[in-house]
């Protein structure tokens, strides 16, 4: 029996370092929770103290960005579609400057929890409970799920993980198990890089077989919306969709504000875009090595897994099973980026449940309250993970869920910051109708999935596989001779018709596009109908030149010490 097809199992130095992953995860929530007293104060539990630095809030936004998603997600995607998708890096720098120079000023200089107490400054509280609303629904629906293979005790350790120990430490547990569980990630991803270089005879083979087999397709300047990865759809639609996450989500903003000054707050954002090249850079090489382990032999196609999103632990199982500890230490990789994201937004739902929905009716909140909140949002998202894993690929879900649901908020958010006359009257027919719109696109490219030919898939070959027969087993698009990979929910018998072709085939990356131009034309032109010229909003609220100015207050210092000098 070839090494491709012995069974892959665990053995007990695999557990053994999982087991410990999670034990040191739990020690450090038990250390903030116990050891050091406790969280004192609901500042503390939720924001740190403000007493944060640069470095290890990159390292917590890294971690988060370097979610199980993007460890199971992107591989498989350059797997089937190429590295087209590594051109994200050039969406990476426009979202951290963004970020970092117009919405990021804002929010800091108000001090706030969540970022959804600006839209009750700025707007109202109405439309402040809607973006509350949608944004709790965003992140529990784009919860990561468990892997496979899944070892299910361990499974359900790591779920009673997410839900217990995170909460219990507060905001400086989160961030420090972060900073640990980016070690994890970084040599679960060394080990399958190292060691399927050394299978493959090294880098050359790799780049070799990636080449001849059409993978190392960078550049695509096709403007079609409608296809799936071009160079403008991942710019430009990769864009708006990582700054729905950044620039205004709580769980991201929630950490950057807890920075003790704003120089730091933007230092580690600009950190953290190091770390997201990086993770891209290890994302793009596993999945070349992907191809080159399995390019005469898809496992997908041959039915040794069932999805796309379990062929990198396929790999790992495949060429590390001869290193015992290794294995368990990719799982621990994986898991790691589970916790991180998952303990990330239960305290973030967490603040902005108390913020927004719970403190202005019961000022005074226990810590056990707190913790107790984190844990039924940990069971929530566990819930609809489940839920999530029947729509289709891992990546494209997750992506079209922020984008669907947080466009609108972009565009909302930036309607506040960027539009001085824009009023609550524009800002809640904006984002209703931003929404709505978004909502028709995302359902219909659910229910009526974009054609092979708009996708663009790359071939996958089982001409050195040992088996007799698959086609049966496989859905197996005969046009462009590979597989896809279906959704629960998707309409089989349906004649096509030109919506269908169109407008439902637009690029799941320009979902998040729609919903933010939808919300801020219709939210200028209504707040220009009703008077929005006439109202007095605060500076504070806006973008103001001052807070571009303030990023060179550093100049005026050196000027002052020099001529302190003279």
């Amino acid at each position: 029996m070839s090494a491709r097809q012995q069974t892959r199992t665990f053995a007990v130095w695999d557990y053994l370092v999982f087991a410990g992953m999670l034990s040191i995860s739990a020690a450090i929530g038990v250390y903030y929770a116990f050891c050091r007293g406790g969280q004192q104060t609901q500042k503390d539990f939720l924001m740190g103290g403000q007493k944060m630095t640069a470095l290890p809030v990159a390292l917590s936004l890294t971690s988060s960005f370097m979610s199980a998603i993007a460890i199971l997600g992107i591989p498989s995607e350059i797997y089937r579609f190429g590295a087209r998708f590594s051109m994200y890096g050039f969406s990476y720098i426009i979202m951290v400057v963004i970020t970092s120079e117009v919405f990021l000023p804002v929010f800091y200089k108000l001090g706030i929890t969540s970022t959804y107490e600006y839209l009750e400054l700025r707007f109202n509280k109405r439309i402040r409970l809607c973006g509350t609303a949608l944004f709790i629904l965003q992140t529990v629906s784009g919860s990561p799920v468990c892997p496979d293979p899944t070892p299910t005790p361990f499974c359900c350790l790591k779920c009673f993980g997410r839900l217990f120990f995170p909460p219990k430490g507060g905001f400086k547990a989160v961030v420090w198990i972060h900073v640990f569980q980016v070690g994890i990630k970084v040599a679960g991803f060394f080990s399958v890089i190292i060691q399927g270089t050394v299978v493959q005879g090294g880098i050359n083979n790799i780049l070799n077989d990636s080449y001849h087999g059409g993978r190392l397709n960078f550049w695509d300047f096709n403007p079609n919306p409608l296809q799936r990865y071009t160079f403008w759809t991942i710019v430009i639609g990769g864009s708006i969709t990582w700054l729905t996450i950044f620039a205004i989500n709580p769980t991201q903003v929630q950490r950057y504000n807890a920075c003790k000054s704003r120089f730091h707050a933007k230092m580690s954002l600009y950190i953290n875009l190091i770390g997201c090249w990086g993770i891209l850079a290890c994302t793009t090489l596993c999945g070349l090595v992907l191809y080159s382990r399995y390019h005469d032999c898809d496992p997908w196609t041959s039915k040794k897994v069932s999805a796309p999103d379990q062929l990198l632990p396929y790999l790992a199982l495949d060429i590390l099973q001869d290193f015992p500890g290794l294995p368990g230490l990719f799982l621990a990789c994986v898991y790691s980026a589970t916790l991180s994201t998952v303990s990330a937004s239960v305290n973030a739902l967490a603040a902005v449940t108390i913020s927004d929905l719970i403190k202005p009716h019961f000022p005074s909140l226990s810590e056990k309250t707190l913790s107790q909140l984190c844990m039924l949002y940990g069971a929530l998202c566990i819930g609809m993970a489940a839920l999530a894993s029947l729509m289709g690929a891992l990546l494209q879900v997750v992506l079209s869920i922020f984008g669907i649901i947080g466009g609108p908020l972009l565009g909302l958010f930036s309607l506040g910051i960027l539009v001085p006359f824009a009023n609550s009257m524009g800002a809640f027919v904006g984002l209703t109708t931003g929404f709505a719109i978004s909502l028709w696109v995302g359902i219909g490219a659910q229910l009526y999935p974009p054609l092979p030919e708009r996708n663009l898939p790359l071939s996958l070959i089982t001409d050195g596989c040992n088996i007799t027969s698959f086609h049966h087993q496989t859905n197996w698009n005969t046009t462009t001779g590979t597989p896809f990979s279906p959704n629960a929910f998707q309409v089989h018998s349906a004649e096509r018709t030109p919506l269908m072709d169109n407008w439902y085939s637009l690029s799941f990356l320009y979902f998040s596009t729609v919903g933010m131009l939808v919300t801020l034309l219709v939210g200028v032109i209504v707040s220009l109908l009703t008077g929005g010229r006439k109202q007095s909003i605060d500076d504070r609220f806006l973008l103001t030149k001052e807070d571009f100015l303030s990023n060179f207050d550093f100049l005026k210092k050196v000027c002052c010490s020099l001529s302190f000098l003279e």
